[in-house]
């Protein structure tokens, strides 16, 4: 599947983004009327300006299909940038930008990112899902950036300032064994990392973060990565796409033998490194509630910094439950589109870390209030942040990590060379925490002549997840 040519075309961006003050006469011939008569006219201060131009890059330098909306607007060189990458539906995010927002977008006032937001979210009608959320969040980060191109600051400090100088982060380790995951966790450990996430294959089975699925992936992925923990493999072609989900439909799961598995890789853990580092581990949903509760419980004893997503979110009626039965520290929320699937568990004091995807909830503008009312009660945010989260969207997170005082957690995907050459000004990570460049806006760009040599890659399902099953065939959560 080629790129959209909307994300091939034009010249290589600015990585400054910086703008040069217009004429009177030439910016009023440049200022485009809003389909949509405005509510009021421009004020603040500054000179009035109005997008011209809403687009979607479509690019996938390491493989990974994302999506990054960029906002032109009628001042000369200034434009914003914003991460839309709903990975497994990319398309249909791209139509949302170009068909429907950007009509509804041209001609606004870029300054109005709380109105825009509002009336992007009820033109639909019916609101809430994340192809709409995506779209929503690309052109929101983009508004940001603007504006703080304008002010002159880095997006954080639009939020009331720093909290910290940097934001810690939790990195990835796994293995096919618990030898290999042991060299996998010393690795990250020597890097600097203190926080590490810990998953293991359960031998025969397609388990979640171990790397080992389809076989034979894990050390060949080490071998790329190198001692860097860069992955530098290019995209499957389509051939390699699609023998890589015939072996994996080989490749049953049950929740029971993961269950068992998981105190036991704990406790070899433990008794390697001791308690210095913080561990933490990703459920994913898999298993029914019963049993995340009662695996909570096993787990307690070995001082988890967090357990990910014990419950689905059509489970969530169960997390009283699972408080009630075990004090460990609980992170849910990767998967919420939706302000009232959140909202009970933080009211109710369900769980300690919100996990939130920004982008599918809408951008920077929902996600500052979603960690406003979580300070309130105690919870503390550890935004989502895979490789399916453009490096745009991981500057986002790192903007409100350091603005919100009730920060807990980064979670880092790091990046390899090309994917970096795309987007100059990328969050650099080093003494285990995550650094902004301290640039106005978000501090980031997209090469869009870099971004062309990389289109989205053919795949059968065009990027889909697909299905994991039992043994008797019944498909499962991801």
């Amino acid at each position: 599947m080629a790129a959209r040519k909307s994300g091939a075309a034009g010249t290589a961006a600015k990585s400054d983004g910086g703008a040069r003050k217009p004429s009177p006469a030439s910016m009023k011939r440049e200022m485009p009327d809003p389909v949509v008569p405005a509510a009021w006219e421009p004020s603040g201060g500054m000179a009035a300006i109005r997008i011209t131009n809403v687009k979607a890059i479509c690019t996938a330098p390491n493989g990974i299909r994302l999506v990054v909306v960029k906002i032109e607007t009628s001042e000369p060189g200034l434009y914003g940038v914003g991460c839309a990458t709903f990975t497994q539906r990319p398309l249909a995010v791209v139509t949302a930008i170009e068909e429907y927002l950007k009509p509804f977008l041209i001609g606004r006032d870029p300054n109005d990112i709380e109105d825009i937001w509002q009336t992007s979210f009820v033109s639909s009608y019916w609101r809430s899902g994340p192809v709409l959320n995506n779209a929503m969040s690309g052109v929101d980060e983009a508004l940001w950036d603007i504006k703080g191109k304008r002010a002159g600051m880095p997006v954080y400090e639009l939020l009331g300032g720093k909290c910290r100088m940097a934001a810690p982060v939790y990195t990835h380790a796994s293995g096919g064994s618990i030898e290999e995951l042991e060299d996998s966790v010393r690795r990250l450990w020597e890097e600097g990392f203190r926080y590490i996430r810990c998953q293991m294959a359960v031998p025969g089975y397609s388990t979640y973060g171990s790397r080992t699925a389809p076989r034979g992936e894990a050390a060949q992925r080490g071998r790329n990565a190198g001692q860097s923990g860069y992955d530098q493999r290019s995209a499957p072609t389509l051939d390699e796409a699609r023998s890589r989900i015939a072996r994996q439909a080989e490749m049953p799961w049950e929740p029971t033998p993961y269950v068992r598995m998981v105190p036991n890789m704990f406790e070899r853990l433990r008794g390697t490194f001791g308690e210095e580092p913080e561990f933490l581990h990703d459920v994913h949903e898999r298993i029914p509630p019963i049993q995340a509760i009662q695996l909570a419980k096993d787990l307690e004893r070995f001082h988890l910094f967090f357990y990910e997503d014990p419950l689905a979110p059509e489970d969530i009626g169960y997390f009283k439950m699972l408080r009630q039965q075990a004090s460990i520290p609980i992170a849910m929320g990767e998967l919420f589109v939706n302000v009232n699937e959140y909202l009970p568990l933080v009211q109710d004091r369900l769980i300690d870390f919100m996990r939130v995807h920004i982008s599918d909830i809408g951008g920077i503008s929902p996600a500052r209030k979603l960690a406003s009312l979580c300070e309130y009660f105690g919870v503390r945010t550890a935004w989502h942040g895979p490789g399916d989260v453009s490096p745009v969207g991981h500057a986002a997170n790192l903007h409100l990590d350091l603005a919100c005082y009730n920060f807990g957690i980064q979670e880092l995907a790091r990046f390899p060379e090309r994917t970096r050459e795309v987007f100059p000004g990328s969050p650099e990570v080093h003494d285990g925490m995550l650094w902004a460049n301290d640039r106005p806006g978000l501090g980031i760009d997209v090469d869009e002549k870099e971004a062309a040599k990389y289109p989205f890659p053919e795949h059968p399902l065009n990027g889909a997840w697909p299905p994991v099953r039992r043994r008797d065939g019944t498909v499962i959560r991801p």
